[in-house]
């Protein structure tokens, strides 16, 4: 895979109109060099690229088409192997074992890959997760599928414990109910929670459908993007047996000891939050970073007139089991006002001893972030394009550190891959990581295997 050529400028200037890169030029900090870009698999390239997940050196690549799945096992020589044509928004993935689990959050007219869109107000109507064979990566293969209240926007992998551990368990996040919508009624206040035997996948089934809120959550704020009405995204921490939920007018926390019972243990909301997003723990689990997706997606929120703590990441310690605010982030370089922009999803860099996350934000690329002092979190490094040609959306929905790369789903291209060189982020690189799935966290050692 070839090398791309970036212009570079110094990461800790903050950038004003003059400095926004003409469309489609790449520019970095000096740190961050941009490798290369793999294509999408043919067939999916007008629809957008999501999520990633990642197992045994190879990527999993969500598209609101399908999926797509490349080895990675030599990044320099990185290459797409296969994927599968299948639509349905916005097939958020996780993968275990020979096992790949999507999220379908598009009414179908039924559950195959060859469904059309159809609305929720027909009963006959499909959403939910679909579940695919991976042992053969050259041939995936679709096994089953399991339809959940209001369909699937994200979903979440636990793995099982002790005599459980031949299952995992998928919290599946959904909203937007309608009184129209047989299977979509409000209130939806809840999760639904999918039992999958990993012997017998076929037999995968919802198993419960807990109340997060009874009390009908945050529907009052001003300013919400849609009143809370379910959760987002939910990540787990399992060997630390809690989650953190972000639940669009709600950031909230878990006990999750029981997988089928969650027990919210704390909840906050915040004045300067349109819609609570997405979560990510530090390793040691005394940290959340929750997201907020201003203006759903498509909003050019990272301009001077949004300002620095509206479509910004917060971050909160977790003291005595509370949530505590400490401090907000965004990036400094101020985007076009055609440029969809606002905070969007990452994942740690292992480094011991620090807290360090990299993160997509749209059009405005990938940061990455210092947030060992989380009062005080800094940028220490940055990749992104200049507007999309037609000034219409685009950018990066997901940039993954994996095993010493940093892996970046843009909107239309393909699969970005990007390496940071920082005395700051190297020990990581003695990190290796078999399966990530960046809403399963797991705690990382400083070397050897994990």
């Amino acid at each position: 895979m070839a090398a791309t050529a970036a212009v570079t400028l110094m990461a800790t200037a903050p950038a004003q109109a003059a400095d926004i890169p003409p469309p489609g030029e790449i520019v970095t900090s000096p740190n961050v060099s941009h490798q290369g870009t793999l294509p999408k698999l043919p067939g999916l390239e007008p629809t957008v690229n999501t999520d990633i997940a990642f197992q045994d050196g190879y990527a999993y690549v969500g598209n609101y088409g399908g999926f797509s799945i490349y080895d990675i096992r030599r990044p320099d020589r990185a290459k797409l192997v296969s994927g599968v044509i299948c639509p349905g928004s916005q097939m958020d993935v996780s993968v275990y074992g020979d096992l790949l689990f999507s999220a379908v959050d598009n009414s179908r007219s039924d559950d195959s890959c060859n469904s059309t869109s159809q609305s929720a107000d027909v009963k006959e109507s499909w959403e939910g997760v679909r579940i695919f064979d991976i042992s053969d990566k050259k041939n995936p293969r679709y096994i089953k599928s399991v339809e959940t209240n209001c369909g699937s926007h994200t979903l979440t992998l636990l793995p099982g414990k002790g005599r459980d551990r031949r299952n995992v368990y998928l919290y599946v996040s959904s909203y937007n109910p309608n009184a129209s919508f047989p299977d979509c009624r409000p209130p939806h206040d809840k999760i639904s929670i999918i039992k999958v035997p990993l012997r017998t996948p076929a037999d995968a089934a919802v198993v419960a459908t807990p109340v997060i809120f009874p009390d009908g959550g945050n529907e009052t704020q001003p300013g919400l993007l849609l009143p809370t009405s379910g959760c987002h995204d939910i990540t787990v921490y399992p060997e630390k047996n809690i989650a953190a939920g972000a639940c669009m007018g709600d950031g909230v926390l878990f006990d999750i000891s029981n997988p089928v019972a969650p027990k919210v243990t704390a909840r906050v909301t915040d004045p300067n939050f349109a819609f609570w997003h997405s979560a990510t723990f530090n390793n040691r689990g005394t940290k959340v970073v929750f997201t907020d997706e201003l203006g759903g997606g498509s909003g050019a929120t990272c301009n001077e007139a949004t300002g620095p703590t509206r479509g910004a990441n917060a971050y909160y310690d977790i003291v005595r089991g509370k949530l505590e605010f400490r401090s907000y982030f965004k990036i400094a370089r101020h985007q076009a006002d055609t440029e969809n922009c606002v905070a969007h999803n990452g994942s740690l860099i292992p480094v011991r001893g620090k807290d360090i996350m990299v993160q997509a934000w749209y059009q405005g690329g990938v940061s990455v972030v210092d947030f060992t002092d989380s009062a005080n979190p800094q940028e220490i490094g940055y990749f992104e394009r200049g507007p999309e040609p037609d000034g219409g959306r685009g950018g990066i929905w997901s940039a993954y550190y994996y095993n010493g790369y940093v892996y970046a789903t843009d909107y239309w291209r393909g699969l970005d891959v990007l390496k940071i060189n920082d005395r700051r982020t190297d020990p990581a690189r003695h990190v290796r990581t078999d399966r990530l799935n960046v809403q399963t966290q797991g705690s990382y050692p400083e070397r050897g295997h994990h």
